[in-house]
């Protein structure tokens, strides 16, 4: 079984998200948009992904430096415990801020700021390299001796606690706002008004950015996002784009020194003689956000597909220690295939016609050839089949209803 809490909390984080979409529909609220919760929903899916290769970093290394380099044996009382807790909280503080303030790092974070909608479908937007970036921070814990799996627990404890701040739906919380992370602080870290950029980096406790100077208290309403945004519903690309901004402006810096320092300095950082560094712009009157208008069939198809989506990427991550390495491989290059469609459809760009086209097919021979191998009822040759061919007609009809308008 796998024990990981960030999968066994998905079915809570998707009755909270029911949850809050009653709300909207109750307080005629608009805090979500299709094409942003399925993009943010995606960005989780490839992240989790991701983490089946990258857990190496994260945990791997931190048994390797416990088992062979604590320097103590702890007695696991309630101080252990709260001092964990504590050491967790800290390590992601300097972790966190660290991926705003260093360019290179902020590739890895950037992901988790690019929605301009700000609802609980962005706290599952994570980045699916972040880990690469900050999980040393958490080493100096192994030297001081605290055990691997209870570091993994509080960890994952401190990134579950944030799932609920990322809301629109509750206010200020009185007494709470001094001690704790709350949605108002939270808030203010996803704006992108320059009074609110690089604020409240906290985890879980706030005594963090009132400690080190980068508290923001919310004051007017956040315009959420990234200062260049990202225009684009595209998971994969969304873990990409900035690295593709920086290997574009390092070919612009001519001087090692300066390519050096361009990828520790903060985002935005140019040298003098092509601009300098590049503050955060201020709001436009007339800021609209990113939007794909699209006919209608083209949501109804979208969503029943990624409906399915959701299933089958459940199945895996709850069952993939039954798979080897290259069979994960396979489905999680496969599922970020899918993510990627469901977004792309909403763009109106024309190759993901045939993109489509091609995961329907491998999609249902897949099922095919898996059900063979599993010796599972025939009756799923069945539903195999009528997968590729109502989906399949589906599509046909939409595409030729809807290709003109595809760019």
């Amino acid at each position: 079984m796998n024990l990981n809490p960030i999968v066994l909390s998905i079915p809570i984080f998707f009755l909270l998200l029911g949850i809050e979409l009653t709300v909207e529909r109750l307080s005629h609220r608009k805090l979500y948009r299709l094409p942003d919760a399925i993009a943010n929903l995606s960005c989780g899916i490839t992240s989790q992904l991701a983490g089946l290769f990258l857990r190496i970093l994260g945990i791997g290394v931190y048994e390797l430096l416990y088992a062979n380099f604590a320097l103590f044996h702890l007695e696991k009382n309630v101080i252990y415990w709260i001092a964990l807790f504590l050491l967790v909280d800290f390590a992601y503080y300097w972790a966190h801020r660290m991926s705003h303030e260093i360019n290179l790092f902020w590739g890895g974070h950037v992901v988790h700021h690019q929605s301009e909608d700000y609802n609980l479908s962005v706290a599952l937007r994570q980045s699916s390299f972040q880990v690469v970036w900050t999980f040393a921070f958490n080493l100096p814990l192994a030297f001081i001796g605290f055990d691997t799996i209870d570091f993994a627990l509080i960890s994952a404890l401190n990134t579950l606690y944030q799932f609920w701040i990322h809301t629109e739906t509750i206010n200020k919380m009185g007494w709470m706002e001094y001690l704790f992370n709350t949605p108002s602080h939270h808030r203010v870290h996803h704006g992108r008004n320059p009074k609110y950029i690089d604020r409240n980096h906290a985890g879980t406790l706030i005594i963090w950015d009132r400690m080190f100077g980068t508290f923001q208290k919310e004051e007017e309403k956040p315009v959420y996002g990234i200062t260049k945004p990202i225009n684009s519903w595209n998971a994969v690309w969304a873990n990409f784009s900035h690295y593709d901004t920086m290997i574009r402006e390092l070919k612009q810096i001519t001087s090692w020194t300066d390519k050096l320092k361009y990828l520790f300095k903060k985002p935005g950082w140019l040298p003098d003689y092509l601009g300098g560094y590049r503050p955060a712009p201020a709001i436009e009157g007339d800021y609209k956000k990113y939007e794909t208008p699209v006919p209608v069939q083209i949501n109804y198809y979208v969503l029943a597909q990624y409906v399915l989506c959701l299933v089958v990427t459940s199945f895996f991550l709850f069952n993939q220690q039954h798979f080897d390495l290259t069979q994960k491989a396979i489905a999680a290059l496969f599922i970020s295939w899918w993510v990627m469609n469901c977004g792309v459809l909403f763009e109106r760009k024309k190759w993901v016609w045939m993109a489509e086209a091609i995961r329907i097919c491998l999609f249902g021979v897949a099922s095919v050839v898996i059900i063979y191998v599993l010796h599972t009822s025939v009756i799923f040759y069945g539903i195999a089949a009528g997968y590729m061919v109502f989906s399949g007609y589906w599509f046909y009809l939409i595409y030729k209803n809807a290709k003109a308008t595809y760019l």
